[in-house]
């Protein structure tokens, strides 16, 4: 980690007065450390010229866009997520309500919405009619995957006058949005362009959790206890949940944890042996059935794909479309019983899409207000090309180069994935 690493880009000179007036103002030199474990930072004062940390969100004093001369624009892009429209209802009211900004524009469909040959008309939001969002899954705006030309994006723009542009999505959002300010900066423009983290996998570097990860896990419960209920109730029954996490098992880790009816818990970090030996998969799978006549296993989406071989093909966001390992596990695990001569009832639940469009939920809703008012005060300070993260309890400004740098994933030493283990039979 360097210093550069962090470094948060400013538009220009804050010379505003900022009409925000409902909480303390940061100071501009607080910061948030990026290890809170005193042998690290024991370590990083030995080899680096400065502690490692992220810029302290929240509203300044004095702000660099005349909110009277400002115009907003709000664009959701790549897959739906628990929070996106609590997200738009927190920039839209934050905007119009405590900076008096007079134009908010929903732009629909993503980065196709900036684009004039989609022939999109942007919607404009208000108080009035975002009032009731956050009681709906989805997005108000639409969404779409892909990139599209950043060049033309920026031309719309300034043919529109936003001068503030928030970007919700995630890895890939959030690098059309990086590349988005390169441009803006490299013309001179003053257009501020912030990300909000949007990924139901929790995997975006940098960033302790992002908004609708809470929703997911918690909407696990009731398919995992129904799996639990339809296995515990066949002869050799096997419920089999699978749950997204592309790249990163976090779903699944938290829900096992937050659900201990489940035994096995496979995820993208780590290699499974299916077959071949008492060390096995399929081989502790039947030891166990044998023991306790039912068993639950859940799987990230992710996981397992060193079993399938060939090219795979992308999204239009670039991400590999992985093979369905929730299908291939149902297919090995009914060979293999059925080779031993067993029999075994499979019961295989994919809630995916169910789980992804719903409403957030509890504390995941505060979450969503909280980024997204952050959000705007960033943008409102002239802050530009970074997003909004959390950190060590605290709300943080991230450099999106840094937060896009990896995917975050499941550290297999850590407290999280040794707490899975304990609890699991595998």
């Amino acid at each position: 980690m360097k210093k550069s690493d962090f470094k948060v880009e400013h538009l220009g000179k804050n010379t505003i007065t900022s009409p925000y007036d409902k909480g303390e103002f940061v100071d501009n030199n607080a910061r948030v450390a990026y290890d809170s474990e005193v042998s690290k930072i024991e370590e990083y004062k030995d080899n680096f010229e400065e502690l490692p940390s992220f810029e302290l969100a929240g509203p300044r004093g004095k702000i660099f866009h005349d909110p009277a001369w400002t115009k907003a624009g709000i664009m959701t892009a790549g897959g739906l997520c628990p929070g996106l429209n609590d997200v738009i209802k927190g920039l839209t009211c934050t905007l119009k309500l405590h900076y008096n900004v007079p134009v908010v524009y929903g732009i629909r469909y993503g980065c196709r919405g900036l684009i004039p040959d989609f022939n999109l008309e942007p919607k404009v939001l208000t108080p009035e009619n975002v009032d009731d969002l956050h009681e709906y899954g989805g997005t108000i705006l639409g969404s779409s995957r892909g990139r599209q030309d950043e060049e033309r994006m920026v031309d719309t723009l300034v043919r529109m006058n936003i001068n503030v542009l928030f970007c919700i999505g995630g890895d890939g959002t959030l690098r059309c949005a990086h590349d988005v300010a390169m441009i803006i900066k490299k013309r001179k423009l003053s257009i501020s362009v912030i990300g909000i983290p949007k990924t139901i996998d929790n995997d975006i570097c940098s960033i302790d959790k992002s908004f609708g990860f809470e929703t997911a896990v918690y909407a696990t419960n009731e398919v995992i206890t129904a799996a639990h209920n339809e296995s515990n109730g066949a002869f050799n029954g096997v419920g089999l949940v699978k749950v997204m996490g592309r790249d990163s098992g976090f779903i699944a880790a938290y829900a096992t944890l937050a659900n201990s009816h489940v035994n096995y818990c496979i995820v993208p970090e780590e290699k499974i042996k299916l077959e071949g030996g008492d060390d096995s998969l399929l081989a502790h799978l039947k030891k166990r059935l044998e023991n306790k006549g039912h068993a639950l296993i859940l799987v990230a989406e992710g996981a397992g794909q060193e079993f399938f071989d060939g090219e795979k093909d992308k999204d239009a966001s670039g991400n590999s479309l992985h093979k369905d390992i929730g299908v291939f596990l149902k297919g090995k695990i009914k060979s293999y019983f059925k080779e031993h001569n067993t029999e075994v009832n499979v019961k295989y639940f994919d809630p995916s899409y169910m789980i992804r469009s719903k409403p957030a939920h509890g504390t995941d809703a505060v979450f969503c207000m909280m980024l997204a008012q952050n959000a705007v005060h960033a943008a409102m300070a002239g802050r530009s090309d970074i997003v909004i993260g959390h950190w060590n309890d605290r709300f943080t400004h991230v450099p999106i180069a840094l937060a896009t740098r990896e995917r975050k994933k499941i550290d297999l030493h850590s407290a999280l994935w040794n707490g899975v283990k304990s609890i699991t039979c595998f």
